[in-house]
């Protein structure tokens, strides 16, 4: 397990959702989704966090990703007419509040995540790593890595179809939002 020291500062949007300390969420898609991009997310402890509901058949490839209430937090949306494959986190109103874009390397994958923070701050977040190689940082424009994606073969249901990935999220840092690039992430990397 990936023991992160704590952000330089908080970084999200849905203070509730920081961590107080180091937090692992598991991400799990459901077997049995009709969209094939539904997922349960649970703490490492097995209690529930969030759910996300892939809809089937949108241009846009929404997700909608609650809490364990059920409570709508946000939708995941692929935005249409980038050059790069972009992505946008909308509230309940449609408003936009965070986009992903994607970029070219020569090796491994790339995306900068933009949003403007609780405290009016504008962040800007770099996700770097090898997707294929199963393993992707997460880090602040300060260089401090804020969360780490794992994406590693964990049973033999993963090689049937079904991912599972473990969310490593640094104190002060918002678990919500984590998810969010995370899903976003995995999107960009398997259009």
């Amino acid at each position: 397990m990936h023991q992160l020291p704590p952000a330089p500062r908080p970084i999200g949007i849905f203070n509730n959702y920081l961590a107080t300390g180091p937090e692992t969420l598991m991400l799990k898609e459901k077997m049995m989704s009709l969209s094939g991009d539904s997922f349960d997310i649970k703490l490492a402890s097995g209690q529930p966090i969030f759910k996300i509901a892939g809809r089937h058949m949108t241009a846009s490839g929404r997700k909608s990703v609650y809490d364990c209430g059920g409570n709508h937090l946000f939708d995941i949306v692929k935005e249409h007419f980038h050059l790069h494959r972009t992505y946008a986190a909308k509230d309940a109103r449609g408003n936009v509040f965070m986009t992903v874009k994607s970029s070219i390397t020569f090796v491994g994958s790339k995306a900068t995540a933009e949003f403007t923070s609780t405290q009016g701050r504008r962040e800007v977040l770099t996700m770097r790593g090898d997707w294929m190689d199963k393993s992707v940082g997460i880090v602040c424009d300060s260089g401090e890595t804020v969360a780490a994606i794992d994406r590693k073969l964990l049973s033999v249901r993963e090689l049937m179809g079904v991912q599972r990935y473990a969310l490593h999220v640094a104190p002060g840092v918002d678990l919500a939002l984590m998810v969010a690039l995370c899903v976003a992430f995995d999107e960009a990397n398997n259009d």
